[in-house]
């Protein structure tokens, strides 16, 4: 298996595992918001090939001393061999040559499944309320 950063030509595939694996919005959100963070900091876009094939992805952003991950997503045909836990291991490597000090994450509070997961690898539950707001464009023309 290959951990790498992310090439152009990966778009697809992830895009593919994305709606796989229920994570895709929509297809304009989704490249809007892997664009911002390619212009970002496109090392923290990582791959995971197996076998020549992409596999796996995971989505990184640092603000400060503290990392975030999201998107993390493996072929579904591929789970349980190890793929996600690479990716995580790759990218808290990566925050770590950064300076970061602290890695978040944030999970939808129904997808359940995935706390073992995160557990398994370190990581803790915290009570936090998010509230969120989606904004349109202003259309004022004054």
């Amino acid at each position: 298996m290959l951990i790498r950063s992310f090439r152009l030509g990966d778009y697809v595939h992830i895009t593919r595992i994305w709606q796989e694996t229920g994570l895709e919005q929509t297809e304009t959100e989704t490249l809007d918001a892997l664009a911002k963070q390619l212009a970002w900091d496109s090392d923290l876009v990582m791959i995971a090939e197996h076998e020549g094939e992409v596999a796996g992805v995971i989505v990184g952003t640092i603000d400060g001393t503290r990392g975030y991950f999201y998107r993390l997503a493996v072929n579904p045909g591929l789970q349980g061999m190890g793929i996600g836990r690479k990716l995580v291991e790759a990218l808290e490597k990566r925050f770590k040559e950064r300076g970061v000090t602290r890695v978040f994450i944030m999970v939808n509070q129904d997808n359940k499944k995935v706390l073992p997961f995160y557990s398994l690898l370190g990581y803790e539950v915290k009570e936090y309320i998010t509230l969120s707001k989606k904004l349109t464009p202003n259309t004022d023309t004054e």
